[in-house]
């Protein structure tokens, strides 16, 4: 066998990679999310689409997406997904016909209320403290800013 093919480097273990940490909580975080949104009737995603939107009421489909890092082709399909269960409406930009602007039903609005406390369940079942979760947000938030810019 040739010695330049082997190497003495141990081979990666794979609850030693941080993609896999980023990949497996996320997983879990998408199961536990799906439990609480249940009762709301929304899917991960479609709370995102909420949360943008109890921001910031009546927004174009490629500011949302920028918001949450998601392409048209993504994004259509579940609004169209929403305002079909009458959450959200969809409009042609008057000034532009290419554009679409996104705007909240009363329905979407009330959901609002009823999403207060998701946050509270989200922290019991994390078992952390706030500041545990700030530094969290802070370290994660970095990271991807870093790798998009790397990207």
């Amino acid at each position: 066998m040739d010695s330049k093919h082997t190497s003495d480097a141990p081979v990666p273990r794979l609850d030693d990679q941080l993609c896999f940490a980023l990949y497996s909580t996320s997983l879990a975080m998408g199961k536990l999310y799906r439990q609480i949104l249940k009762p709301l009737g929304l899917t991960y995603p479609q709370y995102l689409v909420m949360m943008v939107l109890w921001e910031k009421d009546e927004q174009i489909v490629s500011d949302i997406g920028a918001r949450l890092f998601l392409d048209s082709a993504t994004l259509t399909p579940l609004l169209k997904r929403m305002e079909d269960s009458e959450l959200v409406n969809r409009v042609r930009a008057a000034n532009d016909e290419r554009q679409v602007i996104i705007s909240l039903t009363k329905a979407g609005s009330a959901l609002r209320d009823k999403a207060r406390l998701l946050g509270d369940q989200i922290a019991c079942a994390a078992a952390c403290k706030l500041e545990e979760v700030e530094l969290m947000m802070d370290m994660v938030t970095g990271l991807r800013r870093n790798l998009h810019n790397n990207t």
